[in-house]
């Protein structure tokens, strides 16, 4: 009996080291305390003037980003680093109760954009993405699900959360025969990369560096060679994504390599 309750013990010890490695992968982001924020609107109804940006990803319907998107402020867009980071944000009905919407649902946006400053205005009156200011330019359907669309600008509480996506890491590869430009794009865990490297069939690892946004670039000459990928995200995580373009790859196609847990 003893050796029986040992055994069982020691099954039950292992099944519960399993479920907390699969609850918590290290370096994922869980959701912080919540900070505070305002939000606006862009893009039209149908959000079709979100398309394009900052952050270079062109049409996000078929990127796979939607409506779930926003512009970032100064404060927040980080020179385009944060594009491809994830948000949970909610109206504070604490200070906006008039116009926060029943039981301040919280929606999850991806950065895709950056809100610009004005300095012809004041920051509490028009120039609401100034610095330093904390703000989210939402796409207007994202908006209406957290308050009424006739408040214009609200208080919101947000954090950053984990990204989950559907699908790989995808690389669409532009440029020339001298200048890759590899647009990173559909990114889980951080969402937003730090660190770029490519590997052509013949070559080591090569260093990119970041051009504007999420696009990539690379000056070597890489045409008729496998292509590799290794990105890294701003949790300190890597994913290698080996031979995902084959040797006969062209410019202006796009590639779908290993993403990261969630």
């Amino acid at each position: 009996m003893a050796a029986a309750a040992t055994l069982l013990l020691y099954i039950g010890s292992i099944l519960c080291f399993i479920t907390t490695a699969r609850a918590k992968i290290f370096g994922v982001y869980t959701g912080g305390p919540w900070q505070n924020a305002h939000a606006t609107f862009y893009g039209g109804s149908d959000a079709s003037g979100t398309m394009g940006g900052a952050c270079g990803y062109g049409n996000l319907y078929s990127q796979g980003y939607g409506v779930n998107t926003a512009a970032l402020s100064t404060a927040l867009f980080n020179g385009g680093l944060s594009c491809g980071a994830c948000f949970e944000i909610k109206c504070d009905a604490a200070q906006d109760s008039k116009w926060c919407n029943p039981g301040s649902p919280s929606i999850l946006i991806t950065a895709t954009n950056f809100c610009p400053p004005n300095n012809a205005l004041p920051n509490d009156n028009g120039g609401w993405c100034n610095p330093p200011r904390t703000h989210f330019d939402l796409a207007v359907p994202m908006f209406i699900k957290i308050a009424e669309f006739r408040a214009g600008i609200v208080a919101v509480n947000y954090r950053r959360v984990a990204c989950r996506k559907q699908g790989g890491v995808r690389f669409t590869v532009n440029g020339s025969k001298y200048f890759n430009l590899v647009l990173i794009t559909n990114v889980a865990g951080a969402g937003d990369i730090v660190r770029v490297s490519i590997k052509g069939a013949n070559t080591q690892w090569l260093t990119m560096s970041r051009n504007w946004g999420q696009a990539w670039q690379s000056s070597s000459v890489l045409v008729g060679q496998a292509l590799s990928f290794r990105v890294t995200g701003s949790d300190g995580r890597t994913s290698t994504s080996m031979n995902v373009a084959p040797a006969n790859w062209q410019f202006g196609q796009t590639f779908a390599g290993k993403n990261f847990r969630v």
